[in-house]
């Protein structure tokens, strides 16, 4: 084995090391942020043990049976969307009822387009890779159908970015631009809240928000302000939220995941929650699949970072899951051997610098969309 060969698998166990360091990091900074107040950081918890349960189950199904595993988790998504679109179980806030709002259902569709863009990106078969595409457009349709506008522009989103990915040899630029984009997304939320924007755009998109929204994220920047260490503390913003107490039907969030983590947890919590999300794109980065599936599941999180950044979507349990096992089947390893062909994974080739400089990548694997 070479020693190109002999780091491939250290690289990987760094990045899965490195999320187990920012997941417990989280884990113990929400607890920080808890100790000595009346607050409840149960949600937290359990919101990153999903991601994590989540990315294990991926990497393991991702590694047996990629192509059948994202299937399922693409049609469980699409059924959850549909039948518990009125309250998705594992909730740790009820759901979207405010007009305009971004929710659990939208989110659902949007890691549905993902998963099942995925399946297409790593299936030799022409026509299961269409069907499993118009699957995606199917999502999208739904996420319409069901008066999310944001929803099903996220899933379009991805559905062309996978498409786009089949041409693609080279990750870093496209992972690079995909955080981009959700910076610009928390970046633009936070300025709404403080009120920094031209007159003109603040107009604009206060009309696609809602102002209730609005009045909601400059409660969360104003307690952020007041609290920027350690935030006032897990799910306290409902009672210390003026607009959220007089809201009616009101599920007691920011609706915003970034303005939410600097209300309760401070600028450690913000800095946390944005590492989470590099980490997720550092082991895409890493990934010895194909950068079509790479870059396709690196489309969906994003994509589901930018509803979360003016949405709800990470208040649901099933949400945080789903993406942790998109991540996990992205990522997941090759099996040794010729028996891994016959689960449509490949054979697992020795790791060396590609166009891209990612241990194991392989052009002719990525024409496979392997």
């Amino acid at each position: 084995m070479t020693a190109s060969a002999e780091r491939g698998p250290e690289r990987g166990n760094a990045s899965d090391a490195a999320g187990a360091v920012i997941l417990a990091a989280c884990a113990v900074w929400s607890l920080i942020s808890a100790a000595g107040r009346e607050t409840r950081p149960e949600g937290v918890l359990l919101a990153l043990l999903a991601v994590a349960a989540g990315f294990a189950c991926g990497r393991i199904c991702g590694t047996l049976l990629p192509v059948a595993t994202a299937t399922v988790a693409a049609l469980a998504s699409l059924v959850m969307a549909v039948i518990w679109r009125h309250g998705v179980p594992g909730a740790t806030a009820t759901m979207d009822t405010a007009p305009g709002y971004t929710g659990a259902a939208a989110a659902l569709l949007v890691l549905a387009a993902g998963a099942a863009c995925c399946a297409a990106g790593a299936t030799h078969r022409e026509s299961l890779r269409f069907t499993l595409r118009m699957m995606a457009v199917g999502a999208a349709g739904l996420s319409l159908g069901l008066g999310s506008t944001a929803g099903c522009a996220a899933a379009l989103g991805v559905l062309l970015c996978s498409l786009a990915s089949a041409r693609m040899h080279c990750r870093v630029p496209a992972l690079a631009g995909f955080a981009l984009a959700a910076v610009l997304v928390a970046g633009t939320s936070w300025a709404v809240a403080e009120d920094v924007l031209p007159d003109g755009l603040t107009v604009s998109l206060e009309g696609q928000l809602t102002t209730n929204r609005v009045q909601l994220w400059q409660d969360a920047a104003r307690l952020a302000r007041e609290h920027p260490v350690r935030g006032v503390g897990p799910d306290r913003y409902a009672e210390l939220s003026p607009t959220a107490q007089q809201t009616l039907h009101s599920d007691g969030k920011p609706h915003s995941a970034p303005l939410q983590q600097a209300a309760e947890q401070g600028v450690v919590g913000v800095l946390l929650l944005g590492a989470a999300f590099g980490w997720l794109l550092y082991a895409l980065w890493r990934s010895p699949r194909g950068t079509p599936v790479v870059l396709t599941a690196a489309a969906a999180l994003t994509a589901l970072a930018a509803l979360a950044g003016v949405g709800n979507a990470l208040s649901f349990t099933p949400v945080t899951a789903g993406a942790g096992l998109l991540a996990g089947l992205a990522s997941a390893r090759r099996p040794i051997g010729d028996g891994g062909a016959a689960h449509g994974v490949g054979r697992e080739r020795e790791p060396h610098g590609g166009r891209d400089g990612v241990p194991g990548h392989d052009p002719q694997a990525d024409r496979a969309g392997l």
